[in-house]
């Protein structure tokens, strides 16, 4: 075969999803107006409402990004790729970041004597966090990347798991749509085994329950490339999405919660996903938001480290500032961690991935039209950062109380 013939042969590089990662930095906004309201940013009663009742579910945020990881990464799995090329890349996505937030954290630590045990930054660092009930230890040192401890988990069965998806047939991936949904309202009754202690740490960190909401996208990811997913228009699934978020947080009960957002996230994602594939308008794809949605990992990763640390220091710690001024800290606070976040993306994740991920083959020159009419577009790694890899991240779901990040010694 002649090195044409080879690359015509090749399949035709899968387009990308802007969409997805200008989505991303509304899940992680959600997240952050979650913290701040949990951290009494805001003294003024009024003003606290409003934070409230605008962010009260932003704790689901981490929902969205467990399903969207799912989605992409099988979206754009190459049939070429070997698991060790897909776990070094992923390794190499979050990473980085994840040392730095972690060495950032026990400097802070060490400025504010606080006791940092050995054994809880050694489970820490090796992302190994998530699986340790014991109260505390899931949040040590940087609260967040328990959710990096999900996801690690999460890699290491996709590979595995991928073959057998590919393979199943399209009743199946429908049923495993509806069953996903079901299996996730079926934790609030099945906690009642976990001892009362450990419930919170079953239902919200427990990597394979969290792993029913990577499913569900990885899944639907299946269908959508077959050409089989069949769900409402970005309009209309954005409308689905504010009624269920509105609904939830003013009358269903908080049991349904996860339930409920999961199924409106899944069909925003896919409705997103297919507007880009497709070529039709999205309002999520413009410069700013997509570049908003690319340092929205770093941001998650920063901003409960950064406001925490100001709050201490200031003196104001669950206290909080009185009148215009908590909107204003809040305001800032979210400067300031775009500027942090701006900074960690363009000098740590980015050249750390280039450096540390292993090479792609030269993509395939672009098929003629007539040529390509018919063909199915297979994903792309890391769709949908640009060539800058997929997000592997997911923000924080929980800590309500807005305790310290750090295991103390009781």
């Amino acid at each position: 075969m002649t090195t044409a013939a080879a690359v015509s042969a090749a399949p035709p590089a899968p387009p990308r999803l802007p969409s997805l990662t200008g989505l991303r930095w509304i899940a992680a906004l959600l997240v952050f107006g979650f913290h701040a309201g949990t951290m009494r940013i805001i003294a003024e009663p009024d003003y606290k409402a409003v934070i409230d009742a605008l962010f009260t579910l932003g704790l689901s945020g981490v929902q969205f990004f467990f399903i969207l990881s799912g989605f992409v990464l099988v979206w754009s799995a190459r049939p070429g790729d070997s698991r060790l090329t897909f776990w070094r890349r992923r390794v190499a996505k979050i990473y980085p970041n994840h040392l730095v937030l972690w060495a950032a954290t026990l400097v802070v630590a060490w400025w504010f004597t606080d006791p940092v045990l050995p054994a809880a930054a050694l489970e820490n660092l090796l992302l190994l966090q998530a699986w340790d009930p014991r109260p505390g230890w899931f949040y040590s040192i940087n609260t967040v990347s328990w959710s990096l401890s999900c996801e690690f988990f999460f890699y290491l069965c996709l590979p595995l798991a991928l073959p057998l998806l590919r393979r199943a047939r399209p009743k199946l991936l429908w049923a495993l749509i509806v069953a996903m949904p079901l299996l996730i309202l079926a934790l609030w009754p099945a906690q009642e085994l976990v001892p009362e202690v450990s419930r919170w740490w079953f239902t919200q960190i427990f990597p394979p329950v969290r792993s029913l909401e990577f499913w569900l996208g990885a899944v639907a990811a299946e269908l959508m490339r077959r050409g089989l997913w069949r769900g409402p228009g970005l309009t209309v699934a954005s409308g689905i999405f504010l009624a269920t978020w509105v609904a939830a947080a003013q009358w269903i009960r908080a049991e349904l919660w996860t339930t409920l957002l999961a199924v409106a996230y899944l069909l925003v994602i896919a409705a997103a996903a297919d507007a880009d594939v497709r070529g039709r308008r999205s309002p999520w794809r413009s410069r700013p938001l997509v570049w908003l949605g690319e340092v929205s990992f770093a941001f998650y990763l920063v901003h409960v480290l950064v406001m925490t640390s100001v709050l201490r220091w200031s003196g104001t710690w669950g206290i909080g500032f009185a009148g215009w001024r908590g909107p204003a800290v809040v305001l800032g606070f979210l400067v300031a961690n775009l500027v942090l976040a701006g900074l960690l993306h363009r000098f740590v994740e980015t050249p750390m991935m280039r450096r540390l991920a292993p090479r792609r083959p030269a993509r395939p020159a672009p098929v003629p039209r007539q040529r390509a009419a018919g063909t199915q577009a297979a994903g792309n790694d890391d769709v949908p950062e640009r060539g800058s890899g997929a997000r592997g991240e997911a923000g924080e779901v929980g800590q309500p109380s807005g305790r310290s990040m750090y295991v103390d010694r009781r």
